[in-house]
């Protein structure tokens, strides 16, 4: 348990699609429902257009859902360390930063743990990718720098930070042989982690040891974005051709769009007038005007993530077992939709299947273990479901025990657990 001289510390793991908080109470993990009726809180924010308050979680889904007036944003983490984040924008009826949003969010994060659990909390101990951008350490130390102050700004005077593969590895160890060696990967909406630990025999004092720890910028969100430019983006237009307005021969259609209405966090700045005259113009000289037309009606209308959404669940059917779904675009064109199955998900993927393999090999070379002393590969986090994680896994550790954790809790269990700690 926290030190009686120590403020109360809440655990949080704010994830690019989803959050969750929990405490140490009488030494057991407590996780808060910062969500009604959920022990997780989607990560997404919704700013009526009438300038009405913030609604967050699967509330602000729903007010897009619904078709509601206003402006619809999720994916938030994955702008942290970049300038997007301190950009001042005209959402919800004034202008705002993405900083500002983060804190909001925070803020209302902390008020429902703190209702929750039925105290308050002064400090906090988040968690963190082990890379916020790979290869690149200062804007990995910007992205730490900003979101620390989102946190004081949320009102905790005490900010800690732990790598979200070493919490993992804290609340699930257990799954592993005692004393083994094991493997967390982490896979969440916009990154990779990897932590390689040695569990304590039987008896012994201290829980595990973290050897070494990895991370890349891919996540969920990338996979997504990858699914959508394979399938739902040709029909409205991508891979077609322009006539020219003088000369011969053809262009291609501008890729710039498509590649931004397939991420989730740059969807709401595609809603100006500067996008609206370009796809209006690649229409009048397109080859294939109508589906050009559909473009045009995502951005009119602001079905960007009515489009996101539909691509997910086009990707979580076709990783199921019978590997076969259908991304549903009928709200853009009546009937319209793109066939997806498990071989066109392999194929929409496949360009990342070697950047997994590379970053475990490298957490291994890190760790200084071979692959054959590896006994155990724990899989965490709600991307860590799809069928090509658990493919790699097993090319890179086949002698590995792959074990399934709470994909989306235990992150927080970890982090609560080390509040001890602190």
């Amino acid at each position: 348990m926290s030190r009686p001289d120590r403020p109360a510390t809440l655990a949080v793991d704010f994830g690019t699609s989803n959050s969750a908080a929990a405490c140490l109470q009488d030494g057991r993990i407590r996780r808060l429902a910062i969500e009604p009726g959920a022990e997780t809180l989607p990560t997404a924010v919704f700013f009526p257009a009438d300038k009405g308050a913030m609604r967050i979680g699967s509330a602000a889904t729903a007010a897009l859902i619904a078709g509601e007036e206003g402006r619809y944003m999720r994916a938030l983490k994955s702008v942290l360390g970049t300038a997007l984040l301190h950009e001042s924008r005209l959402i919800g009826g004034r202008r705002r930063t993405l900083t500002e949003i983060v804190t909001a969010f925070l803020v209302t994060l902390k008020t429902r743990a703190e209702a929750a659990a039925g105290q308050r909390f002064d400090a906090v101990l988040s968690g963190r990718p082990v890379h916020f951008h790979t290869a690149d350490p200062g804007r990995d130390a910007q992205a730490e720098a900003d979101l620390r102050a989102c946190y004081h700004a949320a009102g905790f005077e005490t900010v800690a930070f732990r790598p979200e593969p070493e919490a993992a590895a804290l609340a699930t160890h257990g799954l592993g042989r005692a004393g083994g060696t094991g493997l967390i990967v982490d896979i969440g909406g916009g990154t990779s982690d990897f932590s390689l630990y040695r569990g304590a025999e039987p008896g012994a004092a201290r829980g595990i040891e973290i050897v070494a720890s990895h991370g890349i910028r891919l996540g969920g969100t990338d996979f997504d974005h990858a699914v959508s430019m394979h399938h739902a983006m040709p029909l409205l237009g991508h891979g077609g051709t322009l006539r020219r307005d003088f000369g011969e021969g053809l262009l291609p259609v501008p890729n710039a769009i498509y590649a931004e209405l397939s991420t989730w966090a740059k969807i709401p700045f595609l809603y100006s007038p500067e996008t609206r005259r370009e796809v209006a113009d690649m229409r009048r000289v397109a080859t294939a005007p109508e589906a050009i037309g559909r473009l045009a009606t995502v951005i009119e209308e602001e079905l960007g993530h009515e489009l996101a959404f539909a691509v997910e669940a086009g990707k979580i059917d076709a990783n199921a077992a019978s590997g076969r779904g259908m991304i549903d675009m009928g709200f853009i064109a009546r009937g319209l939709s793109a066939p997806i199955d498990a071989r066109s998900l392999g194929a929409a993927l496949e360009g990342y299947r070697a950047q997994l393999r590379g970053a475990m090999a490298e957490t291994l070379v890190l760790a200084g273990v071979a692959a054959d002393a590896v006994d155990s590969v724990v899989l965490v986090g709600g991307s860590s479901l799809m069928g090509l994680v658990s493919d790699v896994a097993h090319a890179v550790l086949p002698a590995a025990t792959q074990h399934r954790s709470e994909a989306f809790t235990a992150v927080v269990d970890g982090l609560a657990l080390a509040t001890a700690e602190t």
